[in-house]
This record gives C-alpha cells, structure tokens and sequence, in this order.
C-alpha cells in the first residue's frame, strides 16, 4: 500500500478568478448549500430564478451576473408539475429568455428518498446522464424520512450530496425550512434540524420576512457575507418572480438594520440552535466571535450559571 496521494500547497491547482463563482456574490462554483428560510418567505422562487440564471446566463435576481451556464436538474417535491411549469416560465418572461429553451431538466417521479441506496444510485446516473452545472433539491425535509435531529442521521445524506458535488462538479442547492420562533437567531442557526445542515453549506442563502418586508442574507465559506438585502416578488403580466431591490440611502427611515446583539446573546442563540453541547471551536464558528472575546463572555456566563460546562461541550443551563 502507497497510501493517499499527497502536494504541497504551491503545487495544488489555482483557481481563476473568473471561475470563482457560478453566479457572482451568490452561489460559488461548484458549492454545495442551503436556500432558507421560514414558511412563505418564496424560498422556492428563489431556487427557481438561481437554475433559470444558471441555465440560461441571464443574471439572478436581475442583479446577480450568472458567470457559468449549464444543464440544471430539479426535483420540487412539493409543486405539481404544471406550478413548476409556471413558475419557470414566469422567471423566464422576468428574466427575459427564451422558457422553450432553459437547459432545465424536471425529475418527474413522485418521491425520491436518499437515506435508500436505490434512490441514491438512481440519482447519481442521473447526474452521470445530465452533467448539470446545478443541482436543485426542493425541499430537504421530502428526500428522505431520518429524523434531522440527529446529526448521525443527517451527515450521511449530506455526505453523499458532497460526494455528487466532488465526484461531478455538480453544484447542489437544498431548499430547506427554518425553525418556527427562530427569527431572532442569526439566519444559519435558525435553520430546522442538526447543525450539521448549517455547517455543510459552502455559499446558504437566508429569506426573512419582517412585517411585509422580505430580505436575503448570504453566507459563503470562501467568500465575505451579504445581509439584509431587499427582496421583492414582482408580478408583470406573465412574469413572476423575485427581483432584487434598491438598497434604502444611509440613515433613511427605510434602511434595514437588525437589532445588536451582545456576546453574551449570541453565545446563548448559538447554544439554543444546536441539538448537542458545543465544544469551543465549534462554538466560535457558530457564534462568529473572536476566542478572546467568547471565552470572556463564557467565562461570565457560565459563573452565572446561564451555561453550563461538560467535557461533551457547552449547554445551555435551562436545558
């Protein structure tokens, strides 16, 4: 036995700048990730306008400049198969393309579930036929019946979408629901189920709504942060579909600012989100604090008796 091929960092290939993204400052090339997001936020419409950009070039949101076009395969376990058709081209009257021609590829059975190795296999020669440039899966909750709880049952359905991604330079799209009551958490710990789901994402995008107000939030791994950008779902004849509004000018009435929150605060939302304690590594990444200034706010927090410390990790005391 050789054992695993190995380089040295120097020697490992360099991506080009303008293969960085697949559609600029939303989804990055090849990533894996997460639409979010409460009931009624259009969660769906956005994954929608993201494979009509993707397979079409035209840009997302009518803001977002597509930088790589290919074949697009979905699944959308939840819509009949003739909303799907609406919606779709709706997208495409808003997007201004042809929909006769969107390189969109529909799966058209009626379940697909990946905790079963039959379905899995079904899916894989699928993508192995198609060779999409994107994966859409909608939603997470309908692809497979394992309790999204428990991190031992979710990892290995996230694993295998990563192994999708790496074995054919696919990218995956998840829709996926936030917890009910978790609008106060920042948007990836308000996400539904394991924070596995969380963590697995390379770019997630968040939809909020607040009153009569829909925003997006966007996270990459490689890549800065996007929030609190205004959403607005247009209906123009035909066209329906998501556009991205103007931000409001600085210090009108208007502009969106989410409420400051402590350290103390965000230690607690990051511990309330996650089904199992955190150890502190695990814990910086949830909360995004610098260690001086968590273990600071622990070290508080834990004399209170507010959070408790295990060897498994940190909880919160109340539960």
């Amino acid at each position: 036995m050789n054992g695993f091929p190995v380089q040295k960092p120097f020697d490992l290939a360099a991506q080009p700048e303008t293969k960085r993204w697949l559609i600029e400052g939303l989804w990055s090339d090849q990533a894996v990730g997460i639409v979010g997001g409460e009931p009624k936020c259009c969660k769906s419409f956005l994954a929608l306008d993201l494979a009509v950009a993707v397979a079409s070039g035209a840009a997302c949101l009518r803001r977002f400049p597509t930088r790589q076009t290919g074949p697009v395969l979905l699944f959308a376990a939840e819509d009949a198969l003739d909303q799907v058709r609406r919606r779709i081209a709706g997208i495409a009257a808003a997007a201004q393309v042809s929909f006769e021609s969107l390189d969109i590829h529909v799966i058209t059975v009626p379940e697909i579930r990946l905790d079963l190795s039959e379905d899995q296999k079904l899916l894989e020669q699928t993508v192995v036929n198609l060779r999409p440039k994107l994966l859409v899966l909608d939603p997470f909750v309908r692809i497979h019946r394992v309790d999204e709880n428990v991190a031992a049952d979710v990892a290995p359905l996230l694993g295998f979408l990563r192994g999708l991604q790496r074995r054919h330079a696919t990218a995956v799209l998840l829709v996926h629901h936030a917890r009910k009551g978790a609008a106060h958490l920042r948007a990836g710990l308000a996400l539904r189920g394991s924070s596995e789901i969380h963590a697995w994402g390379d770019s997630n995008l968040y939809l909020r709504r607040q009153a009569d107000r829909l925003t997006l939030t966007v996270e990459h791994r490689s890549a800065a942060p996007m929030e609190g950008l205004p959403i607005v779902l247009k209906s123009s004849g035909q066209a329906l579909a998501l556009h991205a509004a103007d931000y409001p000018p600085p210090n009108s009435p208007d502009t969106f600012a989410p409420a400051p929150t402590s350290a103390a605060q965000r230690i607690e939302q990051a511990l309330a989100a996650s089904d199992e304690p955190l150890l502190l590594q695990q814990l910086r990444l949830a909360s995004r604090m610098k260690t001086a200034t968590l273990c600071k706010a622990l070290m508080a927090l834990t004399a209170s008796g507010r959070v408790l410390k295990a060897p498994e990790g940190y909880r919160l005391a109340s539960r």
